[in-house]
């Protein structure tokens, strides 16, 4: 399990000899099980590292290094250890959504503060042993990232099937005491967690402020694949409005009181409730943008920003499709206008593409699969590329959630597909530059 993938250039790994392929055995004796132990042990300026080399020698290395200087290494499996299989039973849960015959590793449902901490995952804390817990404070690892839902014991208990998961004030104390930063979610279920039980909710979590750095607060996303599961309904207009003038009146006294608005709201309660999206301050810096929270409002403002750098001298017509969700189309669309109003020579299709895979109650770009796009695409004749958000693909990879990878789509339509960072320097420069962000 500790068998090294990378070794970072210039580093102290590289210096020892360390190689790909080698085994990490134990730091100053102590046997390394997992990520954790591993940050822990490689603090120190002075550690004794044992490696098993590929040939099964074993190598003892003695490293002088600065205090918390990295040793350079990535490992086949991030977290060492096997990750840890979530033991709740969500009302709201979209793993148990998800149709048969997917990738096996779709349907693993993860609640593990060592991805919380690496990958950004959330997690329930209701997963962990008193010694788990005490060595996460003992280890310093921070910031994790924690699905509240709610504070109500026995709601909490309800929403997610765990008669364990009604500790979680405790454990959230237990945690910030120990000097642990947090940053919490609300996945918003109708009927459940919302309205007072909300209230309550952002009110008990802000005593723990500043430790608890922010609330994010997200609609239950809901499939058609839901035979055998608790019946549960979808954000509709009324409910999206009840819940953004809650949040409203909740942060103006947060912010009065703490200095923060403390929560913010997923961009799709904007969207269902038709109002418009808050300005660039109100996000505070965007603390949770991976939650979904302000990512229209932060694209539109950094194409703004970018077109006052980036220069381009093309003189050449040409016709770019941009494919997304359909919760994002409108709101692309105006924020693309401010480039082709600059750039006349250059034209951009918006294209909203329905998700029949799961269901059109899912509307975000990032869970649309290759055979809804192979289906839905429309190409016109003037069309030199089609551009592709980030957030469509698996981490780093190419791949859609069906297993189609970028290269399937651009051979069957036979025209260059480009995959976007979704950032407004990014998009613009694709645009500009016909498919590059060169």
């Amino acid at each position: 399990m500790n068998q090294i993938k990378e070794i970072t250039p210039g580093s102290i790994a590289e210096e020892m000899d360390i190689e790909v392929g080698d085994t990490l055995l134990s730091i100053n004796g102590r046997e390394v099980k997992d990520i954790m132990d591993f940050i822990y042990l490689c603090h120190d300026a002075y550690i004794e590292v044992d490696i098993q080399k590929t040939n099964g020698e074993i190598w003892t290395l003695e490293i002088d290094k600065e205090y918390d200087e990295p040793l350079g290494l990535d490992f086949t499996n991030p977290i060492i250890d096997h990750a840890r299989r979530c033991s709740n039973n969500c009302v709201f849960c979209f793993i148990d959504q998800l149709p048969k015959g997917m990738r096996e590793p779709l349907y693993f449902k993860d609640d593990d503060s060592r991805l919380s901490f690496l990958q950004g995952n959330f997690v329930t804390l209701t997963n962990l042993k008193d010694d788990d817990l005490k060595r996460i404070v003992e280890y310093g690892i921070s910031p994790i990232n924690v699905s509240v839902h709610t504070t109500d014991p026995d709601l909490r208990v309800k929403m997610l099937g765990n008669k364990f998961a009604g500790q979680i004030m405790t454990r959230l104390e237990y945690l910030i005491s120990g000097g642990i930063t947090i940053n919490a979610q609300i996945v918003l279920c109708p009927s459940y967690n919302d309205g007072p039980a909300l209230e309550k909710t952002l009110l008990d979590l802000m005593t723990f402020y500043p430790k608890l750095e922010s609330v994010a607060i997200v609609p239950i996303g809901l499939t058609k694949y839901r035979e055998g599961l608790p019946d549960m309904r979808p954000v509709v207009f009324s409910e999206a409005c009840e819940t953004l003038d809650l949040l409203g009146n909740f942060q103006a006294m947060a912010l009065k009181k703490i200095g923060t608005r403390f929560a913010f709201a997923a961009d799709e309660f904007y969207i269902q409730a038709k109002r418009p999206f808050p300005d660039d301050d109100a996000y505070e810096g965007y603390i949770q943008l991976e939650d979904g929270i302000g990512m229209v409002r932060k694209l539109e403002s950094e194409v703004k920003d970018a077109l006052q750098v980036i220069q381009s001298t093309a003189s050449d017509r040409r016709q770019v499709l941009i494919v997304t969700g359909m919760a994002a189309k409108p709101y692309l669309e105006e924020i693309v206008s401010h480039i082709t109003h600059q750039y006349e020579t250059i034209e951009c299709r918006i294209q909203g593409i329905e998700n029949t895979f799961f269901g059109p109650r899912i509307t975000v770009a990032g869970l649309l699969t290759g055979f809804d796009l192979k289906s839905q695409i429309k190409l016109d004749s003037n069309d030199t590329c089609v551009l592709l958000p980030d957030s469509m693909f698996r981490s780093g990879e190419t791949i859609l959630l069906d297993d189609v990878f970028l290269k399937d789509l651009q051979d069957y339509f036979k025209v260059p597909f480009y995959k976007v960072p979704v950032d407004g320097e990014s998009l613009v420069a694709y645009i500009l530059n016909g498919g590059t962000n060169e």
